[in-house]
């Protein structure tokens, strides 16, 4: 029969400090435990110091709910990143000039070597495309009647706004009589509108390009952007009214139109390494490169393959953060291996008491070690629901849609719980191996 220290009180043993609240768990016949009993006790030890259970949480509270959110922040702007691209297809080719492994300075030098003609050549091989758009890209400043702004000039044609899924708020973009004949039109981002002309109507209105009056002919709805910029900042306006306004649009001998990039939309995505190789044997023949690719002054990037590396980067990123919040889940541990020294100290008549009247030194290592994953769990608890939080804060902020994910939520709890298994044995072990008659004469 089970026997509990409070009946050792009755025969007049001297009552310890913490063992009137504490009964130890009763030995069943095949000499199994209760282990209703034993989380009943540990959590009953844990309520009695609260202030000191709460503080030693604390790191693991901390650490889970960073886990959480990080994960869920980078879960979001990967997710965001990954739409905006996906908005405008995943069949598209980018030709830019130079090698992206070429260092610093190539990409300049490239850069006078892809023209207009380029473009026009590319077009007369009449490749499986829904459509191609040169860009010819530089910096000016756009004056209304009662504000300025320094934009990004963008030349193109009419094939570039459907190629990147533009949606006009309002007005139109230009068309291919208006892009053949240079017309003095353009078309401005959200924000250039917004900030030149304010709540008021900016098409019809008149704007100034290095002196050179502009017709606004359209705004186009606002679509956001990252690092690289965003069509926001942008004015769009004909190719040719671009390349005949700066000086800097032509080549290097001057014979030449320049191009900052050419945009192609694959028909078939089965299609683009197939179109890939066609442009590239194309550009090659025709600025007189050797066909093993060695001596490229221009690049091909696949969309598709840019997405693929930038989910890449951004699952490393989310990951690298991840792991160094989940540090202060360590000093959690570390927290708790200490208190749980302490409480061992403290309990040390109460552990003489409990092997006297027949406890096993595994009743005791299961006791210890169950309060040690009681703590880490309820932390873990605590900061999962703490990480939600801060993660359902940044969604209703509009930032970014922040979401937990089940992965991310079992790896903070689970790696918590391990913690406090691995950084509650030692207190455990220690405690079940004292010995019952130097425990009893412990002051």
């Amino acid at each position: 029969m089970a026997t509990n220290i409070a009946t050792l009180e009755g025969r007049g043993t001297t009552k310890s400090a913490s063992s009137a609240d504490i009964v130890f768990a009763p030995l069943q016949g095949s000499g199994s435990v209760s282990w209703s009993e034993i989380a009943r006790t540990a959590f009953d030890s844990l309520l009695a110091n609260r202030v000191r259970s709460f503080l030693t949480m604390l790191g693991v509270i901390i650490g889970v709910a960073s886990v959480v959110a990080l994960m869920a922040l980078g879960d979001g702007a990967s997710q965001s990143i990954t739409s905006q691209i996906q908005s405008i297809g995943t069949n598209l080719l980018f030709i830019a000039p130079g090698q992206l492994n070429r260092g610093p300075g190539s990409g300049n030098i490239a850069a006078q070597n892809l023209s207009l003609d380029d473009y026009e050549a590319i077009v007369a091989l009449k490749l499986p495309l829904n459509g191609v758009a040169p860009v010819a890209q530089t910096g000016g400043t756009l004056v209304a009647a009662a504000a300025d702004k320094q934009v990004s000039i963008v030349g193109t044609t009419p094939s570039y706004a459907p190629l990147h899924s533009f949606e006009m708020a309002a007005g139109t973009f230009f068309d291919e009589v208006q892009a053949r004949d240079g017309t003095a039109v353009v078309v401005l981002g959200a924000n250039v509108a917004k900030d030149l002309f304010g709540s008021g109507q900016a098409v019809g209105q008149t704007v100034r390009l290095n002196g050179q009056p502009l017709r606004v002919i359209g705004v186009l709805k606002a679509k956001g952007g990252g690092g690289f910029g965003s069509v926001d900042d942008n004015a769009f306006m004909p190719i040719k009214y671009a390349q005949q306004r700066f000086a800097n649009m032509r080549t290097a001998d001057g014979n030449k139109y320049r191009v900052s990039s050419i945009t192609l939309s694959v028909t078939n995505a089965q299609d683009i390494e197939g179109v890939q190789g066609r442009i590239s044997a194309l550009l090659r023949d025709r600025h007189g490169l050797d066909s093993d690719g060695s001596e490229d002054d221009f690049t091909i990037l696949s969309q598709a393959a840019f997405l693929s590396t930038l989910n890449t980067i951004t699952g490393l990123l989310t990951a690298f953060l991840a792991a160094v919040a989940g540090i202060s889940l360590l000093v959690g541990g570390i927290g708790i291996m200490n208190i749980m020294l302490v409480s061992v100290t403290e309990r040390t008549r109460e552990i003489g008491l409990r092997k006297a009247v027949g406890a096993r030194s595994r009743d005791i290592l299961l006791q210890f070690l169950v309060e040690a994953v009681a703590l880490s769990l309820t932390g873990g608890l605590l900061g999962l629901a703490l990480g939600f939080m801060v993660a359902t804060l940044v969604t209703l902020s509009g930032v970014l849609t922040a979401s937990v994910s089940l992965f991310s939520v079992s790896l903070a709890v689970g790696f918590a719980v391990i913690v406090g298994l691995f950084f509650g044995i030692y207190p455990a072990q220690r405690a079940a191996k004292l010995n019952p008659i130097d425990a009893l004469r412990y002051e």
